[in-house]
């Protein structure tokens, strides 16, 4: 249930019914989501589907045509103390190349009212206390997205908004960032971080919040969106193209031959396969299971020349009411806008 009294709330991060129009172009249409305490939400999209605009008019750094976002209940600059609620950097470009970390961070601190040791603090909880007296210009970009979580945390925030802190990363880097926001997390706080690229933060999120073109088309558990993309079987027989036939007799007509020789059947399971094969004399030698390929779930429902499923296509009363996909307003009218 949505409250909609200032300083009420049902989730640290409330979104409702956003919308910005930038002169004829609709960078955000008509968002509504909720990000829940004790968990990473992945805020999902291509280049330009309207990520960083919605960024930004929760930060209050934008304002919106029409709808709201809130953090606990209230717009951000309403906030008594924001430093200490809610910890965002949207750009990197923000380091100034001449300053040292650490001098960025003492900034920093100065400009919340933090104490200026606490910046030393951050710099080592990000792994860059070494590099402390070294200026940002020489960073590599990893190195740089450290110093920006740095940043973020130098109020202690309840609320971490990070815009694509995954870009830039190793593997070292990612596994380090994933620990890092999960304990985040596992204490009770909130994180809501965006990426244009699911397999980068698949792993590491508990939720997601999919946009295209402003729009939202999907939200729920990552388990909920492995769960939407049907496994296939992968099976080595001595005839796939009569075992093929045999399952269709059956009802079951989503079987590929594969490259390498095998069949590939989705829509049911590995005990009906043994009788139709017995009955079509066609031997099986081995069933593998292919996971889903969640990038490539993404991508159809982000990328206009990709057919979106059609099952389960509605748009619920609420963003409380369950994960699904949402209308076909996500392939209306797009800005070039992050």
């Amino acid at each position: 249930m949505t409250n909609t009294a200032m300083g009420s709330f049902s989730a640290p991060i409330e979104i409702r019914g956003l919308t910005k129009t930038f002169k004829a172009a609709r960078a955000v249409n008509d968002l509504s989501f909720d990000v829940q305490a004790g968990s990473i939400t992945g805020f999902l999209g291509p280049n330009g589907s309207g990520k960083t605009t919605t960024l930004r008019m929760l930060l209050g750094l934008v304002s919106p045509t029409s709808g709201s976002a809130t953090i606990n209940g209230t717009p951000m600059r309403l906030l008594s103390n924001p430093a200490r609620t809610v910890g965002a950097v949207l750009d990197v470009g923000s380091l100034h190349p001449k300053r040292t970390a650490l001098g960025h961070l003492e900034i920093y601190a100065a400009a919340i009212g933090t104490p200026t040791q606490r910046a030393a603090q951050v710099l080592d909880m990000v792994g860059l206390s070494s590099v402390g007296a070294h200026k940002t210009g020489t960073f590599s970009l990893g190195m740089r997205q450290r110093l920006i979580l740095a940043t973020a945390m130098l109020g202690d925030p309840e609320i971490l908004v990070l815009d694509e802190p995954a870009n830039g990363l190793d593997p070292e880097g990612m596994a380090w960032l994933r620990q890092f926001l999960q304990t985040f997390a596992g204490s009770g706080r909130t994180v809501l971080i965006s990426s244009h690229a699911l397999r980068e933060v698949e792993a590491t999120v508990d939720s997601v919040v999919i946009v295209s073109a402003g729009s939202l088309v999907y939200q729920g558990t990552m388990d909920e969106l492995r769960r939407s993309q049907r496994s296939r079987l992968l099976v080595s027989c001595s005839n796939p193209a009569l075992l093929a036939t045999a399952l269709a007799a059956r009802g079951i007509i989503d079987a590929q031959i594969t490259q390498d020789g095998r069949l590939a059947v989705g829509g049911t399971d590995t005990s009906v396969l043994p009788p139709v094969a017995s009955a079509a004399g066609v031997t099986i030698f081995g069933v593998a299971t292919e996971g889903a390929d969640l990038e490539q779930l993404f991508l159809a429902m982000t990328t206009p020349q990709y057919a979106v499923p059609q099952v389960g296509y509605h748009r619920p009363p609420g963003p409380g009411s369950g994960p699904g996909y949402y209308g076909p307003a996500a392939y209306g009218p797009s800005g070039g806008h992050r």
